[in-house]
């Protein structure tokens, strides 16, 4: 299958990145280079794109999607997870950079492609890994943690109301038999949650494979160091673009990104401040972006896409 992905908040995105033909620009999540394409297509002789993915497919995908703009701008293509953004950048001597953006949603083809396991509309082998290099799968998740942790998983993961449910009917079908398929997880899934609750609402199964995705591939635990790194890397004025998909995300990197602009810790109680922190970058919008209604009925996959921007600041105290 070739590696198609629709770039969900593109025009969005490429405006707030506010792109410089010289400047120098990562692309954290490259997938097919949708997004990136647009970036390498504004870059002089001068510039630079560096794109970096954990999926082989997408970075072999993208390495000819780019070659055939025919632009003159450096190519710089990593396969490895955006949590070792600076690890890149010191392989290729590079201190700082004027852009960088994330996408944290799953491609459209690793959800179209049968074999990767992300989708709870096709049956395949349970997978879910976006790097498959790694040994952590699906099947391992669901046939080898205990009915907690599963639980656990689910339910701050998924943030799934039947998450004890789901869980144990999951360990009870696995003393039967392993695991094996997306399709059998979805029968175990429509089981355990009561039929009055599965008229209304998403897919059974959507908050569930959720949640799973998010465990097999460490989506959460990796995010917030990666943002602090970003923005470390960024050059006064430089711009740090991310989309989410979920509310944990989102809410993770609203977090970070209010760290960065109030770092203070001082009690409110203080008349000034004593800790010395000062902020390092600014909010470019105070709410996030939403996808337009054109776009939604484009492409029904951005319906639950959020774009925050960020700002690096020069600040003579840092």
């Amino acid at each position: 299958m070739e590696f198609n992905h629709k770039p969900v908040l593109l025009e969005e995105c490429i405006e707030n990145l506010n792109i410089k033909q010289d400047g120098i620009y990562i692309d954290g999540t490259l997938g097919g280079a949708g997004h990136s394409s647009e970036i390498y297509k504004r870059l002089g002789k001068d510039g630079v794109l560096i794109g970096i993915d954990q999926d082989s497919y997408a970075i072999e995908a993208s390495r000819e999607r780019l070659s055939s703009i025919g632009g003159q701008a450096r190519i710089i293509l990593e396969n490895t997870n955006f949590k070792n953004i600076k690890e890149v950048c010191r392989k290729h001597n590079i201190e700082y950079v004027d852009g960088i953006l994330f996408d944290l949603g799953v491609s459209s083809y690793q959800l179209d492609e049968g074999e990767r396991g992300f989708s709870y509309q096709k049956d395949a082998p349970l997978d879910m890994r976006m790097d498959r290099r790694q040994a952590l799968d699906a099947g391992t998740v669901v046939n080898e943690y205990d009915e907690d942790a599963i639980k656990r998983i689910i339910r701050d993961y998924g943030e799934e109301r039947w998450a004890a449910r789901i869980a144990s009917f999951i360990v009870k079908a696995r003393k039967e038999k392993r695991i094996e398929t997306t399709g059998e997880l979805v029968d175990i899934i429509k089981a355990a949650i009561p039929s009055s609750a599965r008229r209304e609402g998403p897919h059974p199964a959507k908050r569930t494979f959720q949640a799973i995705r998010i465990e097999v591939n460490n989506e959460l635990g990796i995010l917030r160091q990666a943002i602090d790194d970003a923005i470390s890397l960024l050059r006064p004025e430089g711009r740090l673009c991310i989309i989410t998909f979920h509310s944990l995300e989102d809410r993770i990197v609203k977090e970070e990104f209010q760290r960065k602009v109030k770092p203070c810790t001082c009690p409110p109680s203080f008349p000034v401040c004593v800790c010395g922190k000062v902020p390092e970058a600014e909010l470019v919008f105070r709410k996030p972006i939403l996808p337009s209604i054109r776009e939604l009925e484009d492409n029904p996959r951005a319906r639950s896409a959020k774009l925050r921007v960020i700002k690096k600041i020069n600040n003579p105290k840092q």
